[in-house]
């Protein structure tokens, strides 16, 4: 990569940040019943009760992950939150069950941390 590509670490310090403040309170608040944070709406009915801050978050976590990606670095917060991204399913946890059991995580510092082979909801 060219030298002048690279960006500032302070301005990836502050990205990082203001990442973890918006997951963090955007977790809070689909943990107390608000759906919408793990996937984008479908359907015309879900667009009019869209979420956009959640909208902005996922893509904040993209481009914070691309941009770490280039500097050969990682965000366990961010790698995460992206991967809960992808969990759709009948027999996935819901989502207020899957940002209650993520804050947990984190609370107890194990986002990060290699997870066992079992279930984390």
């Amino acid at each position: 990569m060219d030298p002048r590509d690279a960006i500032d670490p302070q301005q990836l310090d502050t990205l990082s940040r203001v990442f973890s403040e918006q997951l963090l309170a955007c977790l809070d608040e689909c943990a107390r019943g608000r759906r919408g944070l793990f996937s984008a709406p479908i359907g015309e009915d879900e667009a009019e009760t869209s979420w956009p801050e959640a909208a902005r978050l996922r893509e904040l976590a993209l481009a914070l992950q691309s941009i770490l990606a280039q500097e050969g670095e990682r965000n366990a917060l961010c790698d995460e939150f992206l991967d809960l991204c992808t969990i759709h399913g009948e027999n996935h946890p819901g989502q207020r069950k899957l940002a209650r059991t993520f804050l947990e995580r984190i609370e107890r510092g194990e986002v990060g941390a290699p997870t066992e082979e079992k279930k984390l909801w």
